[in-house]
């Protein structure tokens, strides 16, 4: 006869690191839930205190990162993280599925991408299949499969389409406007002279298909 018991599913340590409590409560309950599944939890509420946790503990299994925190905005603090820490294995959490922003989190090196608007049951399904891999991620290239499971298809890729064949420097600037910075800060910032500046942010607003600044960021949020 068959064992009626589930199969166990590990002991990993996970990162959370969001700026609001109820997401952090949330997510702790669901996961929790799952039978056979142990979760020692460590916990930020901002970016600074989670690059400062994972550098002092060892065997995070898994970041759970927030995309906006008061002290990051938009892909920046997934940037600052994986230049610290290349070894971490992160999955962004955001309210937002444009297909833009998927896209770069993936290409900046995150290993899974969980909008806030999954239900419970998605958002566990995602977790655990990122935990219960990553003890073999290091050493086996996932399944092209199960690497697009972990990145959700927005309805339209046209703006990541064109904003993919964007250089480096587009980067750049989307991060400092993203952060805030006027035209002549970036242009401090960065050496460029004020009228390069404003062509670089007008290829970036017509890239995405945004009218204003106000517009790009809340893609981000």
């Amino acid at each position: 006869m068959g064992s009626c018991c589930p199969p166990a599913l590990g002991t990993y340590k996970v990162l959370l690191v969001d700026d609001h409590d109820l997401v952090r409560v949330g997510l702790r309950t669901v996961l929790d839930s799952v039978e056979s599944l142990q979760i020692n939890w460590l916990e930020a509420d901002n970016l600074g205190d989670a690059m400062r946790l994972y550098g002092s503990d060892v065997d995070i299994s898994l970041v759970l990162l927030d995309l906006n925190m008061a002290d990051c905005k938009g892909l920046q603090g997934l940037r600052q993280f994986v230049q610290t820490y290349p070894q971490a294995r992160i999955a962004v959490m955001s309210g937002t599925q444009d297909e833009f922003v998927i896209g770069q989190a993936k290409g900046l090196g995150a290993v899974g991408y969980l909008p806030k608007a999954y239900s419970p049951s998605m958002t566990r399904s995602s977790i655990v299949g990122m935990l219960t891999e990553s003890s073999y991620a290091a050493a086996v290239t996932p399944q092209p499969a199960s690497t697009a499971a972990r990145f959700p298809r927005a309805t339209s890729a046209s703006s990541y389409d064109r904003v993919a064949e964007l250089g480096p420097r587009h980067l750049e600037i989307l991060e400092l406007v993203l952060s805030g910075c006027s035209n002549q800060e970036i242009s401090n910032s960065t050496q460029l002279s004020l009228g390069t500046v404003k062509n670089y942010v007008s290829t970036i607003l017509l890239a995405l298909d945004v009218k204003s600044r106000s517009h790009l960021i809340s893609l981000f949020r």
